[in-house]
């Protein structure tokens, strides 16, 4: 699958796209296939690191935690854990 990635705060051109492994769900998980997504203020602030107070939850020099961005996205649930049951994968 694929996933914008970053690996240092800074501008638009840390960004990348890369092939990262299919996660695998927890028991209480659910896989989406993303369809579409967006680029929101939050996204490029935590880019950025902006406010600078935002590395201490992500990383003080480089950011270490959630390193592939996006929040908001539309897909279709792809596979579920085995305690969820509200939804159901391949539909």
């Amino acid at each position: 699958m694929k996933a914008a990635f970053y690996n240092n705060y800074g501008l638009p051109e840390v960004a990348e796209i890369r092939d990262v492994p299919k996660p695998v769900p927890g028991d209480n998980d659910v896989i989406i296939r993303v369809h579409t997504t967006t680029v929101t203020p939050g996204v490029w602030r935590i880019r950025k690191a902006d406010p600078f107070f935002s590395r201490f939850m992500s990383g003080l020099s480089r950011p270490t935690k959630n390193t592939i961005l996006g929040t908001e996205f539309s897909g279709a649930v792809e596979s579920v854990g085995r305690a969820v049951t509200r939804f159901a994968g391949g539909r």
